[in-house]
């Protein structure tokens, strides 16, 4: 479990950067909305297939990710091994599911699910989980 300063930032927040790793080992930052699981020490994020984010943990699923506080002073970096899910091939699929699930934890309702479903096999989205191993930073 990571410390509760770290956690309560990281579910404060809906807005953080991914770190992932270049096939040449720099690391490659992606803006991102996310949502914090707290009890499964958990970052979720929509994403599409054709990302290098995407390729890039194919390769190595090492990550990190940061975010700060508001006012910038404060911040939390997370660190764990990130795994992805099935593309979203058919509007009602696991993946589609969650995707419908993360979506209300960070935007709330949707005006049309179906029109989100379609959507989201379209544009071949899935979830980036990142399970948090460990977190430091100034919180």
């Amino acid at each position: 479990m990571i410390e509760p300063r770290f956690a309560e930032l990281l579910r404060e927040r809906s807005e953080g950067i991914l770190v992932t790793m270049r096939r040449d080992a720099r690391p490659q930052l992606s803006n991102v909305n996310y949502a914090f699981s707290a009890a499964e020490q958990l970052i979720r994020i929509s994403t599409t297939d054709d990302r290098a984010k995407v390729r890039n943990l194919r390769r190595d699923s090492r990550a990190s990710f940061h975010v700060s506080s508001r006012d910038f002073w404060t911040y939390a970096v997370a660190e764990g091994i990130a795994e992805l899910s099935p593309v979203a091939r058919d509007p009602d699929d696991a993946t589609v599911e969650e995707l419908i699930d993360l979506y209300r934890e960070v935007q709330g309702e949707h005006p049309d699910w179906a029109e989100y479903r379609a959507a989201m096999v379209h544009d071949h989205r899935l979830v980036v989980r990142i399970r948090v191993e460990r977190a430091y930073g100034l919180a």
